[in-house]
């Protein structure tokens, strides 16, 4: 359903740690609104992506600042559910366990931050956007007309982040355990809050949804409704 005939439109900006939810959300809640999708941590997740293929990543550690080398010409774009990386579609390959691991290093990088949270301003300042990420609410779009900040405990957070690989690999064995998965969400938490550049917070103005006890119906509904407070004119 689209809401934005007789209301304003707003920036809804979706934050939290890793598995909470922001992603699924943020697309269903999109759609209802009649919204643009931004998958910010997709556009994360290219870069780190280029920087594994390039073989840069050991080098990155000692030279952060030639990260900036990755972001030459670098062409990311959204093509419905598809994400393209410099005109290819790495959809599948931006969610390989390889490219989590290294994901919160890599999104850590200043130039890489200043870069993408440019392309990000550009993509938002028409409004009519659900934007999700880690900085939303607190660095890109502080003054998002709606914040908020999901979270669900690790153990949850490992099962769907284990079901979504079930799901993607078609049962293959070769994937990380439950408990493999729980240990990289905890490093993966702590990365982000204490990170340099824009950890991991939340903002004064969010609203926190624990998404631990919820569907994703009944998440995507809870964030619907509070937008269209923000939405009535």
């Amino acid at each position: 359903m689209d809401i934005t005939s007789g209301t304003r439109k707003i920036i809804v900006a979706i934050d939290g740690p890793a598995a909470s939810g922001k992603s699924t959300t943020a697309r269903l809640l999109a759609k209802k609104l009649g919204y643009t999708y931004i998958d910010t941590g997709a556009m994360y997740r290219s870069v780190t992506l280029k920087a594994l293929e390039a073989g840069l990543l050991e080098h990155l550690h000692d030279h952060p600042d030639d990260a900036a080398s990755l972001l030459e010409d670098i062409g990311i774009a959204f093509d419905g559910e598809r994400v393209l990386l410099d005109g290819r579609d790495v959809t599948g390959a931006i969610r390989d366990n390889r490219v989590s691991r290294h994901v919160s290093f890599v999104s850590s990088l200043k130039p890489v931050r200043d870069a993408l949270k440019q392309m990000q301003r550009v993509m938002g300042e028409r409004r009519g956007v659900v934007m999700d990420g880690r900085d939303i609410g607190t660095v890109v779009f502080p003054d998002a007309e709606l914040k908020i900040f999901l979270v669900a405990d690790a153990s949850e957070r490992a099962n769907r982040r284990y079901a979504e690989l079930i799901q993607k690999s078609g049962g293959c064995n070769n994937i990380p355990s439950v408990e493999e998965l729980e240990q990289e969400i905890l490093l993966r938490d702590r990365s982000d809050a204490e990170r340099t550049h824009a950890p991991l917070k939340k903002h004064r103005d969010a609203v926190e949804v624990d998404t631990s006890g919820l569907t994703i119906d009944e998440q995507v509904a809870l964030v619907y409704n509070l937008a269209l407070e923000k939405t009535a004119v």
